[in-house]
């Protein structure tokens, strides 16, 4: 008897990862879940893309009349993010049930018993299922591609860096919620409840983001753990490093977890201390992630990054700067100065420090009182106050602390805006009728028994 671990082993696990993602793409394919997804998915799109539409062509029409608006009109804002909500609603509710059904109707049918006992390790059976269900998330994203190859005929305006990062964003989304419904199934003994457990982990999301939104301390650092902030930064355009990293860890944490609680045979026992030890190496990933400042600005109006000439003269600035807020986190000033101004300054400068005074809260009859909604900065040994939360009155105060002058702005540098009214009543039929009878047909196509050529069948019924 050869062991598991011999070369020839060792070979036929590589050759015979084909057939086991052929294998989970025929679970997948040969079912409902993502047929039905994909349908419900061409109205939710249609109807999203339409709104954003009409509400663009209405802010067109309306800086026709004052041409300053126009710098203001991105596509981004005004119909990838709306047409792609709907996608994000229908994977967060939807795609689980996909998922699910890679593992879960394993384990219902006891095929799982006899899978694990082939010379497969449980790490591949897991990448197989995720490799599948990456292409079963491509398949779902026919609906929004749809949407904006409509927008171009159109006449519409796409930056493929913006575009490009929104897409990998709502990739790494829908990695997500798979190994997420994954490890539901691995723990679960029916379907049924490993969707509710998936769907516990998505919605109370939503939960997090109304209940914790703008808390301080503990509450808002349990309130950023939520799935839904990971597409808010690629919403705005922005490629952060270190979420990256972060959404990464937690799909690799699922993931292994579901490789852990995938084999039937293995103690309960272990398989809770391997999870423990698992979990310890996630909470150090996402400490890890939590240090990675790198970051590009990928929108093309550039919204999170201060003027190109500001944006050179900032990063000459080496000496540390640390900034003393006196503003509560849930005041709407801070958020306006966070985003304004600190965001930006902690993304051009190499060493920014920020800081809430007396954790940002303004006690009632104290000396604090008088002091609150003032920011301090300190650069080179210099202070400075101000109580503006725009870049264009706080940008001068760091050049006069730094002794250097006030760049000139470069003219061509602007934004220009991409204004576009259109009536896109023309794609409606797409989306409730072409699309979804094209859905249709596609099912059956890949549904329908496989043919058996008249010869063979003559010679089975001779023999």
């Amino acid at each position: 008897m050869c062991s598991l671990r011999s070369p020839e082993t060792a070979a036929l696990r590589r050759v015979a990862v084909w057939p086991l993602l052929a294998k989970e793409l025929r679970e997948i394919f040969n079912g409902r879940a993502l047929w039905t997804m994909l349908i419900l998915l061409c109205p939710l799109v249609g109807y999203s893309f339409f709104q954003a539409t009409a509400l663009y062509g209405e802010a067109s029409a309306a800086a026709r009349d004052a041409p300053a608006m126009a710098s203001g009109l991105s596509a981004l804002d005004g119909v990838l993010v709306p047409t792609f909500g709907a996608f994000y609603v229908a994977v967060t509710l939807l795609f689980p049930f996909v998922a699910i059904r890679v593992l879960g109707r394993e384990k219902e049918t006891g095929a799982l018993r006899l899978l694990v006992q082939l010379p497969y390790r449980t790490a591949s059976l897991v990448g197989a299922k995720m490799a599948a269900l990456a292409i079963a998330w491509l398949v779902a994203l026919i609906p929004a591609l749809s949407a904006l190859a409509l927008w171009e005929l159109l006449g519409g305006h796409l930056a493929a860096p913006e575009t490009i990062n929104l897409l990998g964003g709502h990739l790494l989304y829908g990695l997500l919620v798979g190994a997420i419904a994954l490890f539901s199934a691995a723990i679960s003994d029916s379907a049924a409840t490993a969707a509710i457990i998936a769907l516990a982990f998505t919605i109370s999301s939503w939960v997090l983001d109304f209940a914790l939104a703008g808390q301080p301390g503990v509450l808002g650092t349990i309130a950023r753990l939520s799935l839904t902030q990971t597409l808010r930064t690629f919403e705005q355009g922005l490629l952060s490093a270190g979420l990256v990293v972060g959404i990464a860890a937690a799909i690799l944490s699922f993931c292994a977890l579901a490789a852990i609680w995938l084999h039937p045979g293995m103690p309960v026992r272990s398989k809770l201390l391997r999870s423990l030890v698992c979990a310890v190496g996630f909470a150090v990933l996402l400490a890890v992630a939590t240090q990675v400042r790198a970051s590009a600005d990928l929108a093309e109006d550039r919204r999170n990054s201060f003027p190109p000439a500001d944006q050179r003269e900032l990063a000459k600035l080496r000496e540390p700067l640390i900034i003393t807020v006196h503003l509560a986190p849930e005041d709407p000033r801070y958020a306006d100065l966070r985003r304004n101004v600190l965001a930006k300054l902690e993304r051009v400068m190499p060493r920014v420090s920020i800081r809430l005074a007396s954790g940002g809260q303004t006690i009632v009859g104290s000396s604090t009182e008088e002091s609150y909604g003032e920011v301090e900065y300190l650069y080179g040994g210099r202070a400075a106050k101000s109580r503006s939360t725009s870049h264009r009155e706080v940008l001068p105060i760091l050049y006069e602390l730094a002794g250097r002058p006030i760049p000139a702005p470069v003219t061509g540098e602007e934004y220009p805006g991409y204004p576009l009214v259109a009536d896109a009543r023309m794609a409606l039929p797409w989306f409730f009728a072409a699309l979804p009878l094209s859905i249709v047909l596609a099912w059956w196509w890949v549904s329908r028994p496989p043919q058996i050529p008249m010869s063979l069948a003559q010679d089975g019924g001779s023999s």
